[in-house]
């Protein structure tokens, strides 16, 4: 049976045995072949793309000729022992993965009830700036549980179950698409009460902060490295107890200096020319989304 009147469109890789009706029309291609390549790009690996699929090696790379012999683009490139996206593979990629991951998270609202609204968040500004205000929003949201995921990693929306994440980056530059700027950072050093010198403390995530403090205030830059922690939450505690001054922003040791644990040190709080971004998934955002993303930029804001 003909397929109609084909479109003005790609020059078809020449594949055998593989039927291009469904490419001159305006279907999608096959779910399985665009399952195969997203796992391949994922994983990088034919081998990992057939074990998760639980199918041959040879079927997958069959999967990946026809999907390429569809769309009349190559997708990726092809060593002896080795296998690499192209650039319009790399493109199709990241949508490919965006759309798989809306598909997951509908099925998964579809089969299930609503689950704990997550929020993914770096460990030092959920414990300090976020957990402190989150009774508020629950009482805003009765019916809604609230989990608090900690990560550094960049947030991968397609395969994670995250509602929502924060992160740091640049103030002129948003760390994603339709990132919304929440809150300026800053950084500011402190130190136990009655605790003169010791170690000029900060942690990996923020090696710098103490140089960059150092440079915009007129210090000299630090005669040795600072001593570095997991966290800044672990760097606050052992300036508590005395090991040296700490740098980090100064709503992170409100509690600490109300409390009388810290103090501040001379030179006062410097901006880093950063932001934190609350990022959301792609595509439409849902209300329990829009309701946490207003209620943060009001207590930013506040």
């Amino acid at each position: 049976m003909p397929c109609g009147r084909p479109r003005e469109a790609p020059q078809f890789l020449p594949y055998p045995n593989f039927s291009l009706c469904w490419a001159m029309t305006d279907t999608l291609p096959p779910l399985g072949a665009l399952s195969a390549f997203a796992l391949v790009a994922e994983t990088g690996s034919l081998t990992a793309a057939a074990r998760a699929l639980n199918v041959t090696q040879p079927a997958i790379s069959r999967r990946l000729r026809e999907l390429e012999a569809a769309l009349g683009v190559a997708l990726v490139q092809r060593g002896a022992n080795s296998l690499r996206l192209t650039e319009a593979g790399t493109r199709y990629a990241a949508t490919l993965s965006e759309a798989f991951g809306l598909m997951r998270r509908a099925t998964a609202e579809l089969s299930a009830a609503p689950g704990p609204f997550r929020v993914r968040a770096y460990t030092t500004w959920a414990r300090h700036w976020l957990i402190p205000r989150l009774a508020r929003f629950r009482a805003a949201h009765p019916g809604r549980e609230i989990e608090v995921v900690a990560s550094t990693a960049p947030v991968d929306f397609g395969r994670e179950a995250v509602d929502a994440a924060i992160r740091s980056g640049p103030s002129d530059t948003p760390p994603a698409p339709g990132a919304i700027r929440l809150q300026a950072l800053h950084v500011a050093p402190f130190a136990a009460r009655g605790k003169v010198g010791g170690s000029l403390l900060g942690s990996r995530v923020r090696p710098d902060d103490w140089a960059r403090w150092c440079a915009a205030t007129g210090n000299p830059p630090p005669a040795t490295p600072p001593l570095l922690f997991e966290s800044t939450t672990l760097a606050i505690q052992a300036a508590i107890e005395g090991l040296g001054a700490v740098i980090c922003p100064p709503e992170f040791v409100e509690g600490d200096l109300r409390a009388r644990r810290l103090r501040p040190l001379p030179g006062g709080a410097v901006a880093m020319e950063e932001h934190y971004w609350l990022l959301l998934p792609p595509g439409p955002v849902a209300p329990m989304a829009r309701a946490f993303s207003a209620w943060l930029l009001t207590e930013a804001g506040a």
